[in-house]
């Protein structure tokens, strides 16, 4: 643990992001912007915690008077054992990137992700409604964004993953928790997959070692829009890939990566900060990095 979550702040609200690592964390800059912007007077910073000491670390920060907290990997799932209440997206999503202390002393446990991406895919003008979608990766990624993909009515939602037991998994679970699920989600592993799709969502961890799962070119076609929940200085394994083939659009997830913070921010304060020139900023830091 690089930091403790206890660690004073003198009279300002406190509130941060853990994971484990954390450094590369855009988040204080994000919130940092979003207080500036509307006038709101609190601290923003990274905690570094290990598993291990997740839940000691936690419940201390907010014993200590901490206002709220981001979670992020690999601590989403365990965050929902900690939450008093959940909202019905965590509920859906069964893991929690947004911790809140509530007046009445309780945690209430809130998922973003679905949000962000969502608000970050009407930004960029693409429309899911009436489309076919093919989700790579069956993780906690997906999970947070896959109950607000079904709610936007795409004419088809196919969730592929090396393990077509863990993606049957997922679906299971959100059979279990919603009576009717429109549309059908179809399971698959990546080799059944022949046809192309209006839009692919890269969800899986395999960028960060610089690959991308393996896939029939096929998947993309003229109309396909290419979307990577990752981001980082120029285009990700998976978008370079889908720009080779010929997609209509790549885009990384920063955008949804500022969006769902804009939710979190709206939740711990009150209001909801406007997030163009955080994005040109941190668009703009990402570039000069090449």
């Amino acid at each position: 643990m690089q930091h403790n979550l206890v660690t004073p702040t003198g009279d300002l609200d406190r509130y941060g992001v853990v994971g484990h690592p954390i450094a590369h964390s855009r988040s204080p800059f994000i919130h940092g912007e979003f207080a500036a912007a509307t006038n709101q007077h609190l601290s923003y910073e990274r905690f570094d915690v290990s598993p291990h000491h997740f839940e000691r670390e936690v419940r201390a920060f907010f014993a200590a008077g901490g206002r709220g907290l981001n979670i992020t990997v690999p601590h989403k799932e365990a965050a929902l054992q900690l939450a008093d209440r959940l909202t019905d997206r965590a509920r859906l999503a069964g893991a929690i990137n947004t911790l809140a202390w509530q007046t009445d002393g309780q945690l209430l446990g809130d998922n973003t992700d679905g949000a962000g991406f969502l608000k970050d895919l009407a930004t960029l003008g693409i429309d899911i409604k009436a489309r076919s979608v093919l989700l790579l990766g069956a993780g906690g990624a997906t999970r947070g964004i896959l109950a607000p993909l079904l709610a936007a009515a795409p004419k088809s939602l196919t969730i592929a993953n090396r393990s077509i037991d863990r993606a049957q998994e997922l679906v299971e679970h959100f059979t279990r928790l919603q009576e009717q699920i429109t549309p059908h989600i179809e399971v698959a592993g990546y080799e059944a997959l022949h046809e192309p799709y209006d839009l692919i969502v890269h969800a899986t961890s395999l960028g960060l070692s610089g690959s991308t799962p393996r896939l029939d070119t096929r998947v993309v076609g003229a109309q396909t829009d290419a979307y990577d929940l990752g981001y980082g200085a120029g285009l990700t394994p998976f978008l370079t890939w889908a720009r080779q083939l010929g997609a209509r659009s790549t885009h990384d997830g920063l955008g949804m990566l500022i969006e769902q913070a804009a939710e979190s921010f709206e939740l711990w304060r009150g209001v909801r900060p406007q997030t163009g020139d955080v994005r040109r900023k941190l668009r703009a830091a990402l570039n000069a990095a090449l």
